[in-house]
């Protein structure tokens, strides 16, 4: 165990820098814009470019990696992310970032990809588990902790931008310089949506309302706290808190699901998110500490969906599938970040900063109508027959390779009998 953690600390290292400047970057945009006086809807697009070339990414980037090789194909697109993120310091331009965010995306999307199958090819049955939660917690902290170097700098000058690309550069490292052999390569998961679906509909409609509110949230959340007058410390302060609420709020949720039915749990926790929205968009609380509790009530109920509406839809696949199912509905999610900031960016220029969780309100409180609904058309599995709840990253897009990590994807053994009756029906 103690050799399989040294042997992948470099790329958990390269992957800590790799989220960093994600959570810095991704932060600094849209507080710039504000500064800028950018109209909100130009800001929302940005969220909807990065989440359209990550989603592009994952389809189409294991082509690129098989062709050159992952440690070309890694520098080639981190090269990219950095000096995107210094271009998006020079040209201060909305037109020229919304363009420049798809392609910052898509190449997320490639070094996630290659990190993770190079995670997976080290890991072994005994250490994958400790891996998982390792790469979960890595890019938690990452993302957290690149939002809190907001704070650090002036958002009005180009000194962020570049430790942004410094940042990236150093995500670079550990596999240019790697001496060990290249992983297999890339997975492409085949995807059947119709089949899904069939297999759990509130786990298909969910996900990607679940995505719709994140993705307004994540990528207008910064625009929203520039409009009401916040500092720059203390939106890097609201946006963290959320992200930190959802991930400590995971495992009690998900132990809940364990017990009940996880419709239910979606429901309730949909519900509390929604009442959360609502009383910012309504009360508009002026005081900073009413805000900040606020939202991370918000941020816990709505960072906590994402794990129990994958974890109600493997409870209805066979346990082979967890791969093609997670992967399915990892794309649904994309689907709906896209979706979220398209929507909240013009919903907020017409009504105020405050419509942002007005957006939210409605999809949490269609998740909740829609999980009562299916509560009531399929009886849940008994808790013994369910799949085990598994923490997923709340705060920000993985790709399908990292579902390779997951203990739950490795090849189930066969039941007694199983050889013997495919001897017989072959014969």
């Amino acid at each position: 165990m103690r050799n399989n953690l040294i042997s992948v600390f470099a790329l958990l290292m390269g992957t800590l820098f790799l989220f960093l400047g994600n959570g810095l970057h991704g932060l600094l945009l849209p507080m710039r814009g504000a500064f800028e006086g950018y109209e909100t809807t130009m800001l929302g697009l940005l969220g909807t470019s990065w989440a359209s070339g990550f989603v592009l990414g994952c389809l189409l980037a294991p082509t690129i990696v098989k062709r050159i090789g992952h440690v070309r194909a890694f520098s080639g697109f981190a090269s990219l992310i950095a000096i995107i993120a210094l271009l998006t310091g020079i040209l201060i331009d909305p037109f020229w970032w919304i363009a420049l965010r798809a392609i910052t995306g898509f190449s997320i999307a490639g070094t996630s990809m290659i990190i993770e199958s190079w995670l997976n090819e080290r890991a072994t049955n005994e250490s994958r588990g400790l891996i998982f939660s390792l790469y979960i917690a890595i890019t938690l902290v990452g993302t957290v902790g690149g939002q809190m170097t907001v704070a650090l700098g002036d958002v009005t000058t180009p000194i962020l931008f570049m430790f942004a690309g410094i940042l990236y550069c150093f995500a670079m490292l550990p596999t240019t310089l790697s001496t060990a052999a290249s992983p297999q390569p890339l997975k492409q998961v085949r995807l059947d949506i119709p089949a899904l679906f069939r297999t759990s509909p509130i786990a298909c409609v969910g996900i990607v309302l679940i995505g719709i509110a994140n993705g307004a949230f994540g990528t207008l959340g910064a625009v929203f706290g520039a409009k009401v007058g916040l500092s720059s410390s203390m939106i890097a302060t609201m946006m963290s808190v959320a992200i930190f609420a959802g991930a400590v709020m995971q495992l009690p949720a998900g132990r809940m699901s364990d017990r009940i039915d996880r419709r239910i749990v979606l429901a309730s926790l949909s519900a509390v998110a929604a009442v959360a929205g609502l009383a910012i968009f309504v009360f508009q609380p002026a005081n900073v500490t009413v805000l900040l509790v606020l939202t991370a009530l918000y941020g816990a109920m709505a960072n906590a969906l994402y794990p129990i509406a994958v974890s109600h839809a493997n409870d209805f696949a066979s346990p082979e599938d967890f791969v093609k199912v997670s992967g399915g509905l990892l794309l649904l999610y994309g689907i709906g970040t896209i979706i979220g900031p398209t929507l909240g960016g013009p919903v907020m220029s017409a009504i105020g900063p405050y419509a942002l969780f007005f957006v939210t309100c409605c999809a949490h409180i269609l998740i909740t109508a829609y999980a009562i609904f299916r509560s009531q058309r399929r009886k849940a599995k008994p808790a013994e027959m369910r799949d085990a709840y598994t923490t997923i990253n709340p705060g920000t897009l993985t790709t399908p390779e990292s579902l390779q990590l997951s203990p739950r994807a490795l090849p189930q053994p066969h039941a007694v009998g199983d050889e013997q009756q495919q001897e017989e029906q072959t014969a």
